[in-house]
C-alpha cells in the first residue's frame, strides 16, 4: 500500500513535469517519423519495424525519464525525509518503479494511433501487434529498472542518465554489434546477453519463454541492486 502511495506521488510528479512532456513529445515525433519512413505503399501492414525502432529509441528516452527518480531526492535533500519515514527501501524503489512504469505505459499507449492507421488502410496481424506490445512492456520494465539503478548511484541527474544509457547500450547496441561480427564463441555469448535477441521474437509475434525469463530476471536484478544501493546510503 505504501509503495502504491509513493507510485501515485511519482506519477503526479510526471504529470506536472514539463520535462516529461518534452521527452514524450520527442519520443512520439521520432517514432512517427520512423513509422512513416518504413511505411511502403502495397507493403506488408506490420508494426514490426516500429517496435524494433522503439526498442532502440528507448535506450535514450528511458534514462531521461528515470534520471531524477533518486538523484533529485539526493540533490534536494528530501531523501533524508523519505528514508526516515515509515517506509522500507524496497517500498521506495517499488513505488518509484510503478510510478514511472504507469507513465511509460501511457506513453506507449499513444503509439496505438499507428495501429489505428494500419487498421484503416490495411489488414495488420493483430496477434503480431498484441505480442509486440507485450514485448515493449517487458522490455520497458527492464529498461526502467536499469534507469532507477543508475539514479540511485549519484545525485547528478545527467550522470545518472549517462550511466543508464551506457548500461543499456551495452546490452542492446554493443552486444548486437558483437553478434553481427559472427566470431565464436563471443557471438554466441553476446546473443544470449543481447536484449534485442529476445525482443525480436515478440516483435515478430512469437512468444518465447526465454524472452520472458530474460526480461523479468533483468528487471528483478536491477531493482534488487537499486534497493541494496539505497540501503547502503543509510550507513554513510
Amino acid at each position: 500500500m505504501k509503495a502504491l502511495t509513493l507510485a501515485r506521488r511519482e506519477l503526479t510528479g510526471y504529470l506536472y513535469s514539463p520535462i516529461a512532456y518534452v521527452i514524450g513529445a520527442g519520443f512520439l515525433l521520432l517514432t512517427a517519423g520512423w513509422f512513416f519512413l518504413n511505411l511502403r505503399i502495397g507493403g506488408e501492414a506490420s508494426l514490426r519495424p516500429l517496435f524494433d525502432g522503439m526498442a532502440v529509441l528507448m535506450v535514450l528516452a528511458v534514462p531521461l525519464l528515470t534520471m531524477g527518480l533518486l538523484s533529485k531526492e539526493y540533490d534536494s535533500g528530501t531523501i533524508e525525509t523519505l528514508m526516515t519515514s515509515p517506509v522500507t527501501d524496497t517500498q521506495v524503489i517499488m513505488g518509484k518503479f510503478f510510478g514511472v512504469l504507469v507513465f511509460y505505459l501511457a506513453l506507449l499507449a499513444t503509439t496505438l494511433v499507428f495501429l489505428g492507421l494500419m487498421l484503416a488502410y490495411g489488414r495488420p496481424d493483430m496477434g503480431v501487434a498484441a505480442m509486440g506490445y507485450i514485448g515493449m512492456i517487458l522490455l520497458g520494465s527492464a529498461y526502467l529498472s536499469v534507469g532507477i539503478f543508475a539514479s540511485t548511484l549519484t545525485r547528478h541527474q545527467i550522470v545518472a542518465a549517462i550511466v543508464a544509457i551506457a548500461i543499456l547500450a551495452f546490452f542492446v547496441v554493443l552486444m548486437g554489434f558483437v553478434v553481427g561480427l559472427g566470431i565464436r564463441p563471443w557471438a554466441d555469448l553476446a546473443a544470449k546477453l543481447n536484449a534485442m535477441t529476445y525482443f525480436r521474437d515478440f516483435s515478430r509475434g512469437v512468444f518465447d519463454s526465454r524472452g520472458l525469463v530474460y526480461f523479468v530476471s533483468a528487471t528483478a536484478l536491477f531493482l534488487f541492486l537499486s534497493v541494496k544501493t539505497l540501503e547502503s546510503r543509510r550507513w554513510r
